[in-house]
């Protein structure tokens, strides 16, 4: 079937705003996707399909709580939720401690489900995007067969909706930290920072994913095992001081080890991060970006075939 150049397929058009709609001519009258695998490419197309990026995102987030009565208070309150329940049964049913606290300072019922809280924001993001990268492209199908689409961009607007998210649930963090342990630091200002090489990460990852999902369909079931657990091989649930030193090495694997860690430290304990070791997990990350996305542009030739 010859591609549709002008529009989306009439069975969809519906289903997308007009301003998204607007924003995809647009990015198609300024340029062809380029198939191009260079970083250099990639930053082109970002900028070229920013419009684009931004709508769809929106159109994502807003899209997941269509049809409620809440509607977008919603992402507010489950954060919130699950923050009152974590105090609950960790503070008051197990009274668990972290076992640090502040110098000259004691350590109070709700530290712990803060700093658990702080670990899970940041496993919630990565394992939100690599969950649902394996079905991005088989969920849009009509965007692979019927219109000239940047393909590319599908784990960049995943990874947005996961941003939003993870957003939110930071500000319900600050505001818990605010209620129950007073001010926050202004190292917590440095959150972009530490995150921002496992962003980089998740997004080359998120690639690779997308495109092994359509031509394995097991991929998308193995992801969900995966992060859970990475979820318990993190230092979510306990500091990783606390155990021997040789387990601490194997935790030490998790990509996500670090970034909880370093979010703790600039969150919680009001410390610059660990600028270094967060230089070395950026180059890495994009080493690993630059692989994941040479070799989506290389396999999404076949994918409109397997579709």
């Amino acid at each position: 079937m010859k591609p549709r150049i002008l529009g989306l397929p009439p069975s969809n058009a519906s289903l997308v705003p007009s301003s998204v709609h607007k924003f995809i001519l647009l990015g198609i009258l300024m340029s062809v996707p380029q198939k191009t695998s260079s970083l250099y490419g990639l930053s082109k197309n970002l900028f070229l399909h920013r419009h684009l990026i931004f709508q769809m995102t929106k159109r994502e987030v807003i899209g997941r709580y269509r049809g409620s009565v809440l509607g977008l208070l919603w992402s507010f309150l489950n954060p919130l939720m699950m923050l009152s329940v974590y105090t609950f049964v960790f503070a008051v049913v197990f009274k668990s401690r972290w076992g640090i606290t502040p110098a000259g300072t004691e350590e109070s019922k709700t530290m712990f489900a803060i700093m658990l809280f702080a670990g899970l924001i940041v496993h919630a993001v990565f394992a939100e995007v690599i969950n649902r990268s394996p079905s991005i492209v088989l969920s849009n199908v009509n965007y692979v067969k019927k219109v000239v689409f940047p393909l590319e961009v599908l784990p960049i607007i995943t990874l947005g909706a996961a941003l939003f998210h993870g957003l939110v649930s930071l500000t319900v963090l600050v505001l818990a930290y605010c209620i129950f342990q007073g001010i926050p630091h202004l190292t917590t200002l440095l959150v972009p920072v530490v995150m921002l090489p496992l962003l980089i990460l998740t997004l080359g990852l998120a690639w690779i994913l997308a495109s092994l999902g359509v031509y394995l369909q097991d991929v998308g079931q193995t992801t969900g095992i995966i992060t859970t657990v990475m979820l318990f091989l993190s230092p979510v649930f306990f500091p990783l001081h606390s155990l021997p030193e040789q387990y601490q090495t194997l935790i030490l694997l998790n990509p996500l080890t670090f970034i909880i860690e370093q979010m703790r430290e600039v969150v919680i304990w009001g410390r610059l991060p660990d600028f270094m070791g967060l230089g070395v997990y950026l180059l890495i990350s994009l080493i690993v970006a630059a692989a994941g996305y040479a070799w989506f542009q290389k396999t999404r030739s076949g994918f409109a075939d397997v579709l």
